[in-house]
């Protein structure tokens, strides 16, 4: 197996904060006391929270609380145990045991998220009166807000039971991925690193690796479109009997974000499409010599230099630097990170590709995945994680219910921490090809987190409006994922052959349908937020930390006023996306 020679020195996580081991005794205690303690709260309120007083509605939700932050206490702890070897049957036993457990204790206490939400909206308001019942008011409206889409009792608690089921379905596709081999030069090799290669300097490479990946897959695509049609197809039963007229309106709602917005913003991009993406393409096509690029050479270094790599010591040097620049506060609450083991940063055969910052409990701390190679691309994957980490820190004071932030907004801190880092290192750079080079990878890593995702999104909307009439055939879905990715990246990029493929390894589509657009959202919000940040830095650093602080309680409208920003507008996300043209203007005058 090839691994990274930086491995030995990158760090790896320790979970004791959160418990010892999988056979850990307090572990077995945490989840019988649970057990107790949710029937107890079943006994004591089920049927009853209308008659309930404001300090018995307290004792009620606190106690929910409570249970609900210990039982994603162990949950977060079986997933973090089972993501690092996905190979390993016992750890994905423990973590699907585990899932199991959560479920019985959850179905306990459903009844309290459906009786708050039938609740008079005068007993809202009275209940509300009392100021320690009022702190957790967001929470409630956001309860209520779902009312709409409510079924019976017996109906959400076998729709909860169920959900085990498509959790079996997504473990699948996590094995699956997991244990995908490819191969370049007799290399076997596993995804993260195949993924890496078509950013080779090697053109050879990089034609090798984009052929591997399609050959791998194609292997495999019978399953994978199972997987998908299966998911796609639990959804549409559950959308049909909530309600909800388009697959991704779900979504929308659990975003707390409108419809209108969020079709705004689509728009917005697609309309972008001819003089973002298709013109960057365009002008890479004609850096690199070609009439039009292949798909293993979107991702292509522009530079023949051969890519310096750095160490985790100097990444985590840069980054640091970056955000102590900008705010001392955020630098010394990721400092935290580096200080103790709450990254996983090595590359192990079985490990969950790609990279995330989980959140676990606000009586804990976050941890991050990242899959370190080195390259500058690396770099800039540790701040976005990192700012994710950060603001997750900053929202644990809100509690458990409320410090979980909508997807849609999740994206704020990490996408702003990665322009703090590109900035930083930007401002380093007096030659104009390094700048160049710089620049272009910015553009690439935009297009990717703006236009790809939108693509993306098209891409799922398309699959489960068509689920909705019948089974798709492997044939169809490579179909619809074609055609999102022509237009999206125009005719200066071949995608012909096995890259119909690509659309199989893609986590997002398994794990949280249309999750994809939070992407587009939070980088044209944060290009925004940057724009307000240089054209007014006077007091801007505190605002900012409000806005991570506030975690679910505010929306966005609430979270954006402060900064002039606004959502429902179209302007806003056009400007979000003319930052990208202006680095495509200047890259085309270089």
């Amino acid at each position: 197996m090839f691994l990274d020679k930086l491995n030995d020195n990158l760090p790896k996580w320790d979970l004791t904060d959160l418990y010892s081991g999988v056979k850990s005794e307090k572990l077995t205690n945490d989840i019988g006391n649970l057990f107790k303690r949710a029937e107890s709260l079943n006994q004591l309120f089920e049927s009853k929270i209308s008659e309930a007083s404001a300090s018995s509605f307290l004792e009620l939700i606190t106690e929910f609380q409570s249970i609900k932050e210990g039982v994603d206490k162990f949950i977060s702890f079986s997933y973090l145990t089972y993501c690092t070897d996905m190979d390993d049957q016992n750890k994905g036993k423990f973590f699907q045991n585990m899932q199991e457990k959560a479920t019985e204790i959850s179905s306990k206490i459903l009844f309290v998220k459906l009786e708050i939400s039938r609740l008079d909206d005068s007993k809202i308001a009275t209940l509300t009166e009392c100021q320690k019942v009022s702190f957790f008011k967001p929470w409630i409206m956001d309860v209520r807000a779902e009312r709409n889409h409510q079924l019976s009792d017996d109906l959400e608690k076998l729709l909860n039971e169920k959900q085990l089921i498509s959790s079996a379905w997504v473990r699948l596709f996590d094995q699956l991925i997991s244990k995908l081999r490819f191969y370049v030069d007799d290399k076997e090799l596993t995804i993260t690193e195949i993924f890496d290669f078509l950013s080779d300097n090697s053109e050879e490479k990089r034609r090798k690796a984009g052929e591997s990946i399609g050959k791998t897959l194609s292997k495999n695509i019978q399953s994978f479109a199972l997987i998908t049609n299966t998911l796609a197809k639990d959804k549409e039963i559950e959308d049909r009997w909530r309600n909800f007229s388009e697959p991704i309106y779900s979504r929308n709602l659990s975003n707390r974000v409108e419809n209108e917005i969020v079709n705004t913003l689509i728009s917005s991009v697609e309309e972008a499409y001819p003089r973002i993406s298709h013109r960057y393409y365009k002008l890479k096509a004609k850096w690199m010599g070609v009439k039009k690029l292949s798909y293993w050479d979107r991702n292509a270094p522009i530079s023949k230099a051969q890519e310096k790599e750095i160490p985790w010591a100097d990444a985590v040097d840069t980054v640091s630097k970056a955000y102590r620049d900008f705010s001392p506060t955020l630098a010394n609450i990721g400092q935290q990170f580096f200080d103790n083991e709450w990254i996983h940063a090595q590359l192990l055969s079985g490990k969950a590709p790609g990279a995330f910052a989980h959140p676990t409990v606000p009586s804990a701390h976050p941890y991050l995945l990242l899959n370190y190679q080195g390259k500058n691309r690396d770099v800039m994957t540790l701040a976005h994680e990192l700012g994710h980490g950060i603001h997750q820190v900053l929202a644990g004071d809100c509690g458990h219910l409320m410090s979980e932030t909508p997807l849609t907004l999740a994206e704020t801190a990490s996408v702003f921490g990665e322009q703090l880092t590109f900035q930083a290192m930007l401002k380093c750079v007096d030659d104009i090809e390094l700048r160049k080079v710089m620049l272009a990878a910015k553009v690439e890593d935009m297009l990717n987190t703006v236009v790809r995702q939108v693509a993306f999104c098209q891409f799922e909307q398309n699959i489960h409006l068509e689920r909705r009439s019948g089974e798709l055939t492997t044939d169809r879905i490579c179909e619809i994922w074609l055609e999102s990715q022509s237009k999206s990246l125009g005719p200066s990029v071949d995608i012909s052959g096995d890259y119909k493929y690509f659309w199989a390894y893609i986590p997002h589509f398994i794990h949280s349908p249309f999750y994809v657009y939070a992407y587009a959202f939070g980088d044209c919000l944060v290009n925004a937020l940057y724009g307000a940040y240089l054209k007014k830095p006077e007091g801007f650093e505190p605002l900012y930390i409000d806005l991570l602080k506030a975690g679910g309680t505010l929306s966005h409208k609430e979270l954006l006023s402060p900064f002039g920003l606004n959502a429902e507008k179209k302007q806003f996300w056009t400007t979000g996306l003319n930052v990208i043209e202006a680095y495509i203007d200047e890259l085309s005058g270089i």
